[in-house]
């Protein structure tokens, strides 16, 4: 279900701008949805490989996992209301810490014999350290587990922002679901 995650980011072009935005809170949370009916292009069902088509005529693969057991209900043609949510949560807390990443996944897959489809959700946490801070653009360079760094933006309503300093620990909370559910044949 990892490659429907990254499937649907893809399609859909979600992405998360790098400037993040709050109330009057320590953290910021930065929220999307898309929906959208895919239309089945091809299916491969030795290598469990379903091609479809979004909206905009973008074609993407998903790979279907083993445990998804209605494959053989899936034709070119069909069709599938796709829904992807995205929300990544910016902690600032001050201290130090190493850099650490962790993530959970949760899968359900319709039972054989029901409507193909599936929810798939994937909460991903990364502890990161400020390697560098540039107050007059209130941005941040942070550096993940794996020795990456990225610069994101914060707001001038992210109050924590003033509190931080190079070595402390940044929490980025990433969560992505996605629902997909065969619609019945138009006649």
């Amino acid at each position: 279900m990892k490659g429907v995650l990254s499937v649907a980011a893809l399609l859909l072009a979600v992405t998360t701008a790098p400037s993040l935005y709050a109330q009057e809170k320590a953290g910021v949370v930065v929220a999307d949805s898309v929906e959208a009916i895919v239309t089945v292009v091809s299916v491969d069902r030795e290598a469990r490989v379903v091609t479809i088509r979004g909206p905009e005529g973008r074609t993407a693969i998903i790979n279907v996992p083993k445990e998804a057991q209605n494959l053989d209900q899936v034709k070119p043609g069909s069709k599938f209301k796709l829904t992807y949510l995205s929300s990544v949560a910016l902690s600032l807390r001050k201290g130090t810490g190493t850099p650490s990443a962790s993530h959970n996944e949760k899968v359900q897959l319709a039972k054989k014999g029901e409507t193909p489809g599936g929810t798939a959700v994937r909460v991903r946490e990364i502890n990161a350290v400020v390697e560098a801070m540039d107050p007059a653009k209130r941005s941040l360079t942070l550096k993940g587990p794996e020795g990456g760094t990225v610069q994101l933006t914060v707001r001038e309503d992210v109050k924590a922002y003033s509190e931080v300093k190079v070595g402390d620990t940044v929490t980025v909370s990433y969560t992505e679901g996605l629902a997909l559910k065969m619609l019945p044949p138009q006649q």
